[in-house]
């Protein structure tokens, strides 16, 4: 089963996040803030990461940086899910390692599709045809 790694400080949001994957089979582990994530990333590899860039204790970026250097998360796909859309932002979130940018709000079909090339694309197909949630 492919796992998703999800860090945003709103609880809707990591909702949404985490029940659009579920409906289509993925593990999902959710938690508030970078500091969490990377401690739950030290304890379990995921086969994703869908971050938000500010949140309290650790922001996303900081989260990238320190994920990037951890061997197993090296070639990780890490997505940024926010409402910026400022250029320096996404160059110096780019320059950390980041591998996708996803503007608010979460569409789930929409962007549960477009993550489709980070992760298995097969795996994904045939659970959103078989599920009856989209």
């Amino acid at each position: 089963m492919k796992s998703i790694l999800i860090a945003d400080d709103s609880l809707a949001i990591r909702e949404a996040i985490s029940n659009s994957f579920k409906k289509v089979g993925f593990s999902v582990s959710e938690t508030c803030n970078g500091e969490e994530a990377l401690d739950t990333a030290r304890k379990k590899h995921h086969d994703l990461v869908i971050t938000d860039l500010h949140m309290p204790v650790m922001g996303g970026l900081t989260l990238i940086r320190h994920l990037r250097k951890l061997p197993s998360y090296n070639c990780t796909p890490i997505l940024v899910l926010t409402v910026e859309n400022l250029t320096k932002l996404k160059d110096d979130v780019k320059a950390a390692g980041v591998s996708g940018w996803i503007v608010k709000p979460f569409i789930p079909k929409r962007h549960v599709q477009a993550i489709c090339k980070f992760i298995d694309r097969q795996y994904l197909a045939v659970n959103m045809k078989e599920s009856n949630h989209f």
